[in-house]
Formats: C-alpha cells, structure tokens, sequence
C-alpha cells in the first residue's frame, strides 16, 4: 500500500503573516509537526511508501524531515501549487497507477491514528471516511449515502438529494488499484479541459458517480480530528482536539 500525502497548497486562508508563511504539514502541535505525525502514524500501520505532494516552500519541508533525521520520501513538486489541487493529483498520476491500493490523504489534518486503522483495514477496498457528527454550513465536503452507498461528495448539495445518511468525509481516500487508474484518467480529463484550479475531491465524486468502482464507508463518528484551514483550526486543534488523541506511548516516541 502506497500513501500520497498532499501538502502543495499556500494555506492562505490561515493567514500567516507575510514573510513568515510556510507549508501547513509544518504545523506543529505539542511540538510535532503535522507531517512528522503523519508519517509515524502510517509506519505504524504498515505504510512504508510515501509520496509527498509538494508546491508552496518544498526546501522547508526536506529541511524539516532532514532535520528531523528522517529519510526524505519520494518528492513530486507542482509549480502551479497556486491552482486546485486537481493539478497536484495530476502531478503525482505515477504514483496512482504504479500498482498497488493508494492512499490519498490531505496534509493538513490532526487526525486520531484509529482513523487511519480504519481507512487502511482489509486487504483491498475503495474507501472513505464519514463524521456524521460536524457542522454544518459551506465549508465540510459533505459524504451522502443511500442505505450504505456513497451518492454525493460536496461541499454544496442539491436541493432535494435523496440520501438517509450524512457526514463530512475527512480528507483521505483509499483506492484500489484499477479504481486508482481510473481515478487518474479522471483527473487527467480535468486538467485538459481546462478545470486544473478544481478541488480534487470533484473528480473522487466523478469516481463515485461511474459506479464503476464500489466504494464502501468507514464511519469514524465521535474519533478526535480537525482539518486546519483557518487561524480558529489551530486554536481548536491545540486545545479540543490534541488532547483527545489516543495512544500516549505513540505520542512520546513522535516526541522523541
């Protein structure tokens, strides 16, 4: 199993003061950054190929692993880190279709390691991750089932969706390999026609909408977890969420 971790993205939504900006995965919590975490954490559960996604500041990023004494993984860089991140899937297209199942995880999540067990759990599976306990508004890309089938994955729903379950789906994805090659194919047809600056979950709806692939659901409803977009996320992360996550004897060898 292969893990490609997306962190290209400026985070200008976070605000950082000009000069000072630096990549989201280099977010720390607890003195942890939140690439360092998720590394281990994959580790932890057998992951051992790791493809990075990178755009905005990359030196900082191999700094920081070097820095850490850890091996730098293999590096894609997209120049355009500015666009949707439809374009920094397309940059790591090898990486999907090399073969194998394919994790597809945002950087810039503190997340609680049960919900990568879950997400990475059986042999080969199409997946994703629901929270049926979030907010509601604009901002989480809302998962909605019918009787267990993904049938929409955005963040805008359509008046009337016919669907007896809603959540967030948290930022990562499994993938088998042929749903991987086609989730390529897809995200190939997006930068093509001119659709680049689109949030790649757009093409995961795409995938979901063929039902060509059957994806099951991992509910991780009541697990800590938060996606930092926002000065407020890192408050919360800190003080609401940090403290929740399992696993003290993970925690202090991450510390160490």
């Amino acid at each position: 199993m292969r893990a490609i971790i997306l962190a290209a993205g400026l985070g200008l939504r976070l605000q950082q003061p000009p000069g000072e900006q630096f990549p989201k995965c280099l977010l720390r919590f607890d003195g942890i950054t939140l690439l360092e975490r998720h590394l281990q954490m994959l580790e932890a559960v057998g992951v051992d190929e790791v493809v990075l996604a990178l755009g905005f500041q990359p030196e900082q990023v191999e700094a920081e692993l070097t820095r850490a004494g850890r091996k730098v993984p293999e590096i894609k860089l997209n120049p355009r880190f500015d666009l949707g991140s439809v374009l920094t899937v397309h940059t790591v297209a090898d990486a999907l279709t090399r073969g194998g199942d394919v994790l597809l995880m945002d950087a810039d999540v503190l997340y609680d390691e049960r919900m990568l067990a879950a997400l990475v759990a059986g042999e080969h599976a199409n997946r994703l991750l629901i929270d049926r306990d979030f907010e509601a508004g604009d901002e989480p890309v809302k998962l909605c089932l019918k009787q267990g089938v993904p049938i929409e994955l955005r963040k805008q729903l359509a008046v009337g969706l016919d669907y007896d379950t809603i959540g967030e789906s948290v930022g990562f994805f499994r993938f088998t390999e042929a749903a991987a090659r086609r989730f390529a194919e897809i995200v190939a047809g997006y930068v093509d026609s001119g659709r680049a600056n689109l949030p790649h979950e757009e093409a995961v709806r795409d995938l979901l909408l063929e039902r060509s692939h059957a994806f099951d659901t991992a509910d991780v409803t009541g697990l800590p977890w938060i996606e930092i977009d926002f000065p407020n996320d890192v408050a919360r992360a800190t003080k609401e969420v940090l403290p929740q996550l399992q696993r003290p004897a993970l925690h202090e060898a991450l510390k160490r």
